[in-house]
């Protein structure tokens, strides 16, 4: 369950941020810009630039939208903090990103487990102007929302693993696409420079049966060769994969379980 409520977006798509959000949301990106120029990939680095997100203050939808459906034709939508997997598929196979409209609070500037507006807004629409990036993540969106409950488990990890947290290999040097690295401080860092976590090469089987969990740095990042390795994953059947990954079963977990790491 989720602490926050997203704010009410009015008939013009504003949203009434308070002054304290607009702070949060300037401290946000200030400090994360300097630490993704050298480590972000081209494409979102380019999409950064579209983007021109302002620093003084948090963006309005209707900014963001207008660059997305002139790159790539596709939009954000704003909803509650929490949504189900019905309407997460059904936006994302109909070109709209979902955006919860509330930004984390001080207490939490560092983590939070729930997708805040910084986290989707920073993190991933940049990348949404990329066309195979696009492509790929209505395509998921289309295949998600056909899948069963069981095959959703196992779809989860494709998007954690690429969308979320992926890497990619450009000019000789690791590169970071993954939203849910590129809007956290500690994980951009951890992602490229730490000597712990293993990097392997992105094989949609392994990425299928790979567990993970959301409340750690991630002990397992997966590299593509480019950016275009998403898109043909459009060009082939990943419902067999899935179906494939389901019969051969999860890998073993490279992490304790949270009641251990906890206690």
């Amino acid at each position: 369950m989720t602490q926050y409520v997203s704010n009410p977006v009015n008939e013009q798509g504003i949203i009434d941020w308070s002054e304290e959000e607009n702070r949060i949301w300037h401290d946000l990106v200030e400090r994360q810009l300097d630490l993704v120029k050298d480590r972000a990939c081209k494409e979102y680095l380019r999409g950064l630039e579209l983007l021109d997100l302002p620093l003084d203050r948090a963006p309005q939808l209707t900014e963001i939208n207008s660059v997305l459906q002139r790159e790539t034709g596709w939009q954000v939508e704003p909803v509650p903090a929490l949504i189900d997997f019905d309407r997460f598929f059904e936006l994302l196979a109909s070109r709209k990103f979902p955006v919860a409209t509330f930004l984390r609070s001080r207490e939490e500037f560092d983590y939070l487990q729930e997708p805040d507006f910084f986290h989707e807004i920073f993190g991933h629409c940049a990348m949404l102007t990329d066309p195979d990036f696009a492509e790929f993540t209505q395509h998921y969106g289309k295949l998600g929302y056909q899948a069963s409950g069981k095959q959703r488990v196992y779809l989860a990890r494709l998007y954690w693993f690429t969308v979320e947290f992926g890497l990619v290999e450009q000019n000789g040097d690791l590169k970071i696409y993954g939203g849910g690295i590129l809007s956290s401080p500690g994980e951009t860092l951890y992602a490229l420079d730490d000597e712990r976590p293993l990097r392997q090469a992105f094989n949609v089987d392994n990425v299928l049966r790979t567990p993970y969990r959301i409340d750690i740095m991630q002990p397992t990042y997966f590299v593509l060769d480019d950016i275009r390795q998403l898109y043909e994953l459009k060009q082939q059947d990943l419902s067999q994969d899935v179906a494939r990954a389901m019969e051969s079963g999860l890998l073993p977990p490279l992490f304790e379980p949270k009641d251990m790491t906890h206690a």
